[in-house]
């Protein structure tokens, strides 16, 4: 077992494939399986489960990239230390559904770092994609929630795929609206209320199940439903059709401006909003940073935070 193949092993979990893994390298792809066939037959595991679809890790790859990044972490320090080498970039990856939050904290961390270089992704994405990047090690970190309605299937999906959810705080469930909506001056409104007006949704895709919508109730039949994609086409038509969908109710004034209100839905469901993580890994710590960051804006919107 070499160093190289433990970076091969961490590029490939980065890029998704090794195909792409392999051109980032500068080897051919054959070059880049045999090295990996070569430590899996060394090891006497299997890291990647291969399929027609693609590569993902399997239990014993992902408990073994930990320790691979552990080594390859310390083995940069000392290289740093003795031989005078240029620190690597510093990376971490997040996936979340849309939530402003989530954005604020990751903006945060990003400006406190004191580093030259760095390579970050922030993802708002599907919520399947979400716990395929973090059971993949993608990404270190997904910020999802949980209810009455989708815990039970989300969370025996969490157990099978090694992934443990973090509670951080609860929120009774609001509808985000225009400022100049019919109801914008009801102190709270009701689901009757909102019957005649397009109810806008994230769509999810191929794995588009109602366990799987970031809007609670997502089961209830209305009379007009759209579907979008990002959280910039969904404020347009929130404005320009007099739309609502229904969320946690945090609002970031510097990120949506004015012309979006929070309005409390009247509603016996609650929304816990956590962040899920392999149980095999440990976080780095960025990661844990960025948790710190993502706590300090929750209770700056007002909510009281959970201990993790």
């Amino acid at each position: 077992m070499t160093l190289q193949q433990l970076k091969y092993i961490i590029k490939i979990v980065e890029c998704g494939s090794i195909t792409e893994a392999a051109k980032q390298l500068f080897i051919t792809q054959p070059s880049l399986s045999a090295a990996v066939k070569d430590l899996e037959k060394e090891l006497g595991i299997e890291i990647f489960y291969r399929t027609v679809k693609g590569i993902s890790l399997s239990d014993d790859g992902a408990e073994f990239l930990s320790y691979a990044r552990q080594i390859i972490e310390q083995t940069e320090l000392m290289e740093q230390r003795y031989m005078g080498k240029k620190p690597s970039k510093k990376l971490c990856s997040i996936s979340t559904q849309h939530y402003a939050f989530a954005v604020n904290a990751f903006v945060e961390l990003l400006l406190e770092l004191d580093i030259d270089e760095y390579e970050f992704t922030l993802r708002e994405t599907r919520t399947y994609e979400i716990i395929e990047d973090v059971k993949n090690l993608r990404s270190e970190l997904g910020i999802i929630y949980l209810s009455n309605f989708n815990e039970k299937v989300l969370n025996k999906i969490l157990k099978e795929n090694h992934l443990v959810f973090n509670l951080l705080f609860e929120a009774d469930p609001h509808v985000f609206i225009s400022s100049k909506h019919p109801l914008a001056k009801n102190e709270t409104v009701t689901l009757e209320d909102l019957n005649n007006y397009p109810f806008l949704a994230f769509e999810q895709g191929t794995y588009n199940s109602f366990y799987f919508s970031e809007e609670l109730l997502s089961t209830i039949p209305r009379k007009k439903t759209i579907y979008v994609s990002d959280r910039a086409t969904l404020f347009n038509l929130l404005i320009g059709l007099n739309g609502y969908t229904i969320c946690s109710g945090v609002l970031s004034r510097d990120l949506n401006g004015n012309n979006i209100i929070s309005v409390p839905l009247i509603t016996d469901e609650r929304m816990r909003i956590g962040w899920i993580a392999n149980e095999k890994t440990h976080l780095s710590p960025l990661a844990i940073e960025y948790i710190s960051k993502l706590k300090k804006w929750i209770c700056e919107y007002g909510y009281s935070i959970e201990s993790i």
